[in-house]
């Protein structure tokens, strides 16, 4: 197991211990940080969709709007 040292704001540290004090500090810890590096990868994996989703909008060709009323109508019962 490692050791993680880093300085927080005073009033960061007195509302954690306040808000966590019957509780296993590192454990608690050792959770935001996975919740932590689980978000910044969910952003990563986002912005790449979003990324190849712009991508495909550029090759495709645009479609009219009497284009898509008609295929609506083609659609219906």
């Amino acid at each position: 197991m490692a050791t993680v040292n880093f300085s927080v704001p005073a009033d960061v540290k007195e509302a954690f211990d306040k808000e966590f004090a019957r509780q296993n500090k590192s454990a608690v810890l050792t959770e935001l940080m996975r919740q932590a590096v689980e978000e910044r990868r969910r952003r990563q994996r986002r912005a790449k969709a979003v990324e190849k989703l712009l991508v495909l909008r550029k090759q495709t060709r645009p479609v009219t709007d009497r284009s898509i009323r008609s295929a609506r109508r083609r659609g219906r019962p």
